[in-house]
């Protein structure tokens, strides 16, 4: 089983576990340490009780024991306290061992284990723990030697249980501290999680006008959440202030493309007049300075409307939205664009009523742009399909070509604001003011819909607007135009 790297570098760990991770440690080092000294220290302890017990017994055995030997050379005989022997043999499970001066065993207890030979002090022998103790007469002459001998395995399991009781209690130190640290760590770290919500949820609103949460204690963290909350007032001001200028300049631009269009319009009457005297018996060359200037005016009308819809659409001030019937609006505008097709093919799919709430004339020039780019961008032959249809509540307008397509790169950026096209099939290049689709998308978002470019089935270009539904879809029907 592989582990994740992330989990194996503790670089990659949260704080918090990082903190318990290292309280943890330093919490084991110390237990460890003092563990092993206490548990050192009652291990000797408990060994030297008991050797001093073993010793102590033999010294007493020694001094209520005598060993007797008869004047006419018989084997010698211990004399003791009636069951002296026994009583001290019985309460551990003790051997005890009486031996003459020359080592020959005198006398023992009932079931007593071998001890080896006697040796003065305290030895080991198959796992006893043996003490040797001279026995003397009244003139302190050494008449024989008492062994006291008891099993270590006592005082072994006793060592073993201490060792256990010790690195048991290290063991749950450790586990409480993992778990007092983890725990102290989130709450140290809760002050840093709200203030991380809180920054994470202004990233996705892109809103700085949010505040900070109050900081509960005047520390580090106080100090870090006060800071980010002067840096969010200095932001949610300079936004404020970037928004001020930016709709003052909308307004502005609005109001002077409204202001141009009266004496554009002015200059286009009179060029028109103008061009219609000429054609009456006027000089050749003055009529052709009139027709340059009377087409570079009519330019300049469509490049100043089309900036007022943008500038109004920035500005907030679109027309009001009443019920309108999508599907007629479509087939207005395509009856509109059908006298400069050409020699290309229009197909329309427009057959039932699409109700929603907006504004008619910036609906027509949504389908209109879109089948006006659609003649700009495909060759002399080509057929261009509008289809509406119903699709999940929302009305679908869709323009589609067999022309030479749209790049995959170039699918976002074609929406954007003079944004031209440079194809080899484009048959209306430099009349174009790179606006068409840019309206489109502004007259889309202003209606809450969106609108997208992609392939189309036979590989050129398909525009899709998405425009949602009426909710109350009631309205009198009004009989579609047939093309």
């Amino acid at each position: 089983m592989r582990f994740p790297r992330r989990l194996i570098r503790p670089r990659s760990w949260p704080v918090r576990w990082r903190l318990a991770l290292v309280s943890s440690g330093l919490t084991l080092a110390i237990l460890l340490l003092f563990g092993g000294l206490i548990g050192k220290i009652a291990t000797e302890r408990i060994r030297d009780d008991f050797n001093g017990e073993v010793t102590s017994a033999a010294k007493i055995l020694s001094g209520q024991i005598q060993v007797v030997y008869s004047p006419f050379g018989g084997k010698p005989q211990a004399v003791a306290k009636p069951q002296l022997i026994d009583a001290f043999a019985l309460p551990d499970d003790a051997s005890v061992w009486v031996y003459d001066a020359e080592g020959n065993v005198v006398s023992s207890n009932e079931g007593a284990q071998s001890l080896g030979a006697p040796k003065r002090g305290l030895a080991n022998f198959n796992g006893m723990r043996v003490a040797t103790e001279p026995i003397r007469d009244e003139t302190r002459t050494i008449t024989g030697f008492v062994q006291y001998g008891r099993s270590l395995s006592h005082v072994e399991e006793t060592v073993d249980r201490v060792w256990l009781l010790v690195f048991g209690g290290i063991l749950g130190g450790t586990l409480l501290a993992v778990f007092a640290g983890v725990m102290i760590a989130r709450r140290a770290m809760r002050p840093i999680a709200s203030l991380t919500a809180t920054a994470r949820d202004i990233a996705a609103t892109r809103d700085p006008s949010k505040q900070m949460p109050e900081p509960v204690a005047d520390d580090e963290v106080g100090e870090l959440a006060r800071t980010l909350d002067q840096m969010l007032r200095s932001l949610d001001a300079a936004r404020a202030e970037r928004e001020g200028v930016m709709q003052k300049q909308r307004e502005f631009v609005a109001d002077a493309s409204h202001e141009l269009r009266t004496p554009l319009t002015s200059v286009l009457a009179n060029l028109e007049l103008l061009q219609a005297s000429l054609d009456g018996g006027g000089q050749a060359e003055d009529l052709e300075i009139v027709d340059s200037a009377l087409r570079s005016s009519k330019r300049m009308g469509r490049l100043i409307g089309d900036l007022l819809l943008l500038a109004r659409a920035d500005a907030g001030r679109l027309e009001a939205h009443r019920r309108v019937d999508l599907a007629e609006i479509a087939g207005d505008a395509a009856a509109e664009a059908a006298p400069l097709m050409g020699e290309r093919r229009l197909v329309v799919d427009n057959e039932h009523p699409l109700w929603v709430d907006g504004s008619r004339d910036e609906l027509h020039r949504l389908v209109l742009n879109l089948l006006d780019n659609a003649i700009r961008h495909t060759p002399q032959g080509s057929c261009v399909e509008l289809t509406l249809n119903e699709e999940d509540g929302t009305a679908v307008v869709e323009v589609a070509d067999d022309g030479p397509g749209i790049p995959v790169g170039m699918r976002v950026q074609v929406f954007d604001r003079f944004v031209r096209g440079t194809g080899p099939a484009d048959t209306a290049r430099g009349t174009g003011t790179g606006l068409g689709l840019a309206i489109v998308g502004a007259v889309a978002a202003s209606h809450g819909g969106t609108v997208e470019a992609g392939e189309s089935a036979t590989g050129g270009a398909r525009f899709t607007a998405r425009i949602p539904l009426a909710s109350d879809r009631k309205a009198s029907p009004k009989p579609l135009k047939a093309l």
